[in-house]
C-alpha cells in the first residue's frame, strides 16, 4: 500500500533526499556512520514506492531517538565465531549499521564455505527488509533474512497477540534481469500499511485483524488501539511467524517479540529484537548456471500468465525516480524540513 497523497507531488533527486534524511538523523542524535546507513535505507524505500517504510517512518525514528530507547551512536561489535557464522552485537543500536559492519566478513565466508549466517542481536529494525538482501543478489549471491518485531499479531487459534509482523525477505540473482526479490510480513498486512490506512481514513479488507475485544474488524484504528493483526493464511502464516521468532530471536540471542518493555520510553517505536541473514554462493554447485536457471523460472512464470513478478513494481518506481527524482508530497517535504529544525 502506498501512502495517500496529502498534497502536490514533487520530485527530489535521490541524493538530495538521502542527504536531507542523513542530516535529520544526525540532528537527532545519530553518528554520521549510522545516519548515512539509515538515510540510504529510508530514501531507497521512498524511491521504490515502499512508502510505508519511506519518509513516513521519519517521525517514528525521531521520537524513538528522543526517547532514549535506541542508541544512535552505537558501535556494533562483530564476532567471527565459526567458519560459516558471524555474530554481531548491535549494542542497542539499529540493525542496518550492524549488517554494514559485518557485511565484508559475511560475504567472504559465504564465498569460501558456500554458505554463511549472520546473527544480529541487541538491535532495532524499523525499516523495509528487502534493502538488506537485494545487494547480495547484485553480487551473484542468494540471501534470506528474517527479523521479528513488537507483539501485535495473534497466532492462529490463540486469543491474544504474541508474535510481531515478523517479515521474511529473499533475494536471488537472475540473468539479464533484475534480481528476484520479495519482502513480506507473516501478518495479513504490514503494521505500517495499517498506520497509513488509519491516517487516510481507509477501511481494510476483511481478515486483516481484530479489535480490542478480539472481534474481526476492518477499521485500522481499532487494530492499532488495543486490537491486533492476524497472520496471513491462518495456521500457515502463524507457523512461519513462529519460525521467524526462533531464527531472529532464539538463534541470535535477541529478544522475542514480547520480551522487551518500552513503557519507560514514551515515544519509542522501534522493536528491540534480532535478525538473521543467510547468504549462499550458488557458484559452488551451479557456477553461472544458477542465474540462468532463475531466468528460466521467470520466463515460465510469465508463460503461465503471471503479469507481474515479485518486486517488479519497485524496479519500475526506481526507474522513474532515477529519471525524474523521488516522489514526495510538498507536505512530506515540509515535515522533513521541520524535523531538521
Amino acid at each position: 500500500m502506498s501512502a495517500p497523497s496529502t498534497g502536490t507531488d514533487v520530485r527530489v533527486p535521490f541524493t538530495e533526499l538521502q542527504d536531507l534524511l542523513q542530516a535529520i538523523f544526525q540532528r537527532h542524535g545519530c553518528s554520521e556512520r549510522v545516519a548515512r546507513v539509515l538515510a540510504h535505507n529510508c530514501a531507497s524505500a521512498q524511491r521504490d514506492g515502499a512508502h510505508s517504510h519511506g519518509v513516513f517512518r521519519m517521525p517514528g525514528y525521531v521520537s524513538t531517538l528522543a526517547s532514549g530507547w535506541v542508541d544512535g551512536q552505537a558501535t556494533p561489535e562483530v564476532s567471527d565465531v565459526a567458519p560459516g557464522y558471524v555474530s554481531v552485537d548491535a549494542a542497542g543500536g539499529f540493525a542496518q549499521p550492524a549488517l554494514a559492519a559485518a557485511r565484508e566478513l559475511l560475504v567472504a565466508k559465504a564465498r569460501t564455505a558456500g554458505i554463511a549466517v549472520l546473527a544480529i542481536h541487541n538491535s532495532h529494525h524499523f525499516a523495509a527488509l528487502w534493502p538488506d538482501v537485494e545487494p547480495f543478489a547484485d553480487e551473484g549471491l542468494v540471501a534470506l533474512s528474517v527479523v521479528n518485531s513488537m507483539t501485535c499479531v495473534v497466532p492462529h487459534g490463540a486469543r491474544q497477540p504474541l508474535f510481531g509482523t515478523n517479515p521474511i525477505a529473499f533475494a536471488a540473482p537472475c540473468a539479464e534481469h533484475d534480481p528476484i526479490v520479495f519482502d513480506m510480513a507473516t501478518s495479513a498486512m504490514a503494521h505500517g500499511d495499517v498506520q497509513i490506512a488509519a491516517r487516510a481514513g481507509q477501511q481494510l479488507p476483511e481478515g486483516m485483524g481484530v479489535d480490542a475485544s478480539g472481534e474481526p474488524t476492518t477499521e485500522p484504528k481499532a487494530i492499532l488501539e488495543g486490537g491486533a493483526l492476524l497472520p496471513f493464511g491462518g495456521h500457515k502464516g502463524s507457523a512461519l511467524s513462529m519460525m521467524v521468532e526462533l531464527l531472529a530471536a532464539a538463534l541470535t540471542g535477541g529478544n522475542f517479540s514480547w520480551e522487551f518493555d518500552w513503557s519507560g520510553h514514551p515515544g519509542a517505536k522501534t522493536p528491540w529484537t534480532g535478525q538473521v541473514i543467510i547468504v549462499i554462493d550458488p557458484s559452488k554447485t551451479e557456477g553461472e548456471r544458477f542465474a540462468q536457471r532463475s531466468r528460466e523460472l521467470v520466463e515460465q512464470m510469465k508463460h503461465a500468465g503471471l503479469t507481474r513478478m515479485p518486486g517488479e513494481r519497485r524496479y519500475r518506481e526506481r526507474e522513474v525516480a532515477e529519471e525524474e527524482g523521488v516522489a514526495v508530497t510538498e507536505q512530506e517535504l515540509q515535515s522533513l524540513r521541520e524535523l531538521l529544525g
